[in-house]
């Protein structure tokens, strides 16, 4: 078994895997007479396919062991997730899947990511129940694949 320490999430080092989702640091600018801040164009969502459009959900993500064996990706679009409340979470992703090339990143409660278009990953990760916005490609075709690892990786944390 591999063990993996989270890392902070930061735009810098999850760059090869998509984008973080954060106020700080964004661009922003102000709309409707000086009284709302627009954070402005914190994701790029990619959409394959002449029916593919954006869609909108909400994910319950439950507690789960932290022992990593597969990993997913989706071919057709980016998947994008944001904390609804200021709770920590786990992001685990991969290059290739293969458990050398797993990489986890803290994520805080006021960070979401947007994981590129067939980028690995984990499925969501939190550490007690919470709820996430989420954004990603919606019509038909085939859009998740699925890739047990040869290697099983323990996320080590320090709660």
């Amino acid at each position: 078994m591999l063990k993996v320490r989270p890392q902070p999430l930061t735009r810098k080092n999850f760059a090869p895997f998509g984008d973080v989702i954060q106020i700080d640091g964004s661009k922003q600018f102000e709309i409707n007479s000086g009284y709302t801040t627009r954070v402005h164009d914190l994701i790029d969502i990619q959409l394959d396919g002449e029916d593919a459009r954006p869609q909108l959900s909400f994910f319950l993500g439950r507690p789960r062991p932290l022992e990593i064996s597969m990993l997913e990706k989706h071919p057709l679009g980016s998947q994008a997730f944001y904390p609804v409340k200021d709770k920590r979470w786990l992001v685990v992703v991969a290059i290739e899947p293969k458990a050398e090339s797993v990489r986890a990143f803290w994520a805080s409660g006021r960070q979401g990511v947007n994981y590129h278009r067939n980028v690995w990953h984990h499925p969501l990760l939190v550490l007690e129940p919470q709820q996430f916005v989420i954004i990603d490609r919606g019509g038909a075709g085939h859009n998740c694949d699925e890739m047990e690892l040869d290697t099983t990786i323990l996320i080590e944390i320090d709660k």
